[in-house]
């Protein structure tokens, strides 16, 4: 039970509104000047000042809080989000409000953020950032090796010593913050660099252990984001076998340390030296079977005499003469037949100018079977006027017009 504080204020002293505002705020400020307080954040706003503006409640009592522009805020804030502010309490005199100045904030439990990790899986998942076809193979043996890690922090070391047993590359650090408020930007901008430059073969982003709370900027979106994003292939290997950041879904892998992501990136010098006489072996067995099969080969052919070779070439030598014989004879043959086609080809045109005389013939007589001389000459007459058009009527009569008979012309005036 809280003790109740006893009234330092005299009944019968009268303040203004002013003095009795600023007594209530030097009250509160000297009695709460750091307390701790669990509840459900709500009405969260971000002004353009870059402050924040929100509501921590439970189910009886809520609270107004602020948190000033450059207070380190961890995770994204969020309505309904569970948390433990620490801060000091104080009063806003211009609308008689109290509430509390926020120094610290942090969720509240581990199945708080939990639950927050699986919703942003969950909408992250249906963006398509985490799926197998976006993943990238690793380079067999890279050159360059770019690292996003603090540079103080055993991860770091653990990478190096354990790529200098392996197999020595050259290493480039990017130095970030791994936990606080700002390590998820500054991972995020590490991937980028990286990838700007395009000078690394692979990246490695690494932390060691820790608490769930501390590894949470690597499940930050801005972080899974940038890993997605990524067209050099990235390793994940943050925390410890266990562990489960989100940026291990957007990774193309995932590795359970720092230590086990430098094993991934490079092979041993043992393991590339087996390589290398395995497939020495591979060879030596291929091009001894290569050379056994040319043997057989060889050994397969059988060397005939040249007098035997001599009798072969003359058989072929009567093949083709035969076949030329034929040929010829055929080429002969077709040549006789068109020259005998050229000498008759005076009897064709004669004959041929004799049907058309005939068919002319034919044509005079049917043309004068149908003159109509022939008419005339049958005792008709054809009367015309001066213009020699025919008159075929009485009513068209005119003079002077023109009779004609088969044997001539008589003028009527």
């Amino acid at each position: 039970m809280l003790e109740k504080p006893q009234p330092f204020v005299q009944p019968n002293n009268i303040f203004s509104v002013s003095d009795a505002s600023a007594l209530l705020k030097t009250v509160v400020e000297t009695a709460f000047p750091r307390i701790k307080i669990r509840g459900e954040l709500s009405q969260i706003t971000r002004a353009t000042s870059g402050h924040i503006y929100m509501t921590i409640k439970d189910a009886n009592a809520a609270i107004s809080v602020i948190i000033w522009r450059g207070t380190p805020v961890p995770f994204k804030l969020e309505d309904g989000l569970e948390v433990i502010i620490t801060g000091k309490f104080t009063t806003y005199p211009a609308r008689s409000n109290y509430q509390v100045i926020v120094s610290e904030i942090e969720m509240a439990g581990v199945g708080a953020i939990l639950k927050m990790l699986e919703e942003r899986k969950q909408k992250l998942a249906k963006e398509g950032l985490f799926d197998a076809s976006r993943k990238k193979p690793l380079p067999k043996l890279p050159q360059r090796i770019g690292v996003v890690t603090s540079p103080t922090g055993a991860a770091f070391q653990d990478i190096q010593n354990r790529l200098r047993e392996r197999f020595p590359v050259h290493v480039i650090l990017y130095p970030a913050t791994v936990q606080g408020a700002t390590a998820a930007s500054e991972v995020a901008a590490g991937i980028e660099y990286f990838n700007r430059h395009k000078n690394v073969d692979v990246i490695i982003v690494a932390r060691g252990g820790g608490s769930l709370e501390d590894l949470l900027p690597f499940s930050e979106e801005v972080v899974v984001r940038a890993a997605a994003a990524s067209e050099i292939p990235l390793i994940s290997g943050v925390g410890h076998e266990p562990d489960w950041m989100l940026i291990d879904f957007a990774a193309d892998v995932r590795a359970p340390t720092p230590t086990g992501a430098a094993e991934m990136v490079v092979p041993t010098k043992l393991s590339l030296i087996q390589d290398l006489d395995n497939l020495w072996h591979r060879l030596s067995s291929n091009f001894s079977t290569l050379l056994i099969n040319a043997k057989a080969k060889l050994d397969s052919i059988n060397v005939k005499n040249p007098k035997q070779l001599v009798m072969e070439q003359a058989q072929r030598l009567d093949d083709i003469s035969r076949t030329l014989t034929i040929l010829m004879n055929a080429k002969l043959t077709s040549a006789h037949q068109k020259m005998d086609a050229v000498n008759n080809f005076h009897n064709f045109l004669l004959n041929k100018l004799k049907l058309f005389n005939q068919s002319v013939d034919h044509i005079g007589q049917m043309l004068n079977s149908l003159s109509y001389k022939s008419v005339l000459q049958r005792g008709y007459a054809i009367v015309r006027n001066d213009k020699k058009k025919i008159i075929s009527r009485i009513s068209d009569n005119e003079k002077p017009a023109f009779i004609e008979f088969a044997d001539g012309e008589l003028k009527l005036n």
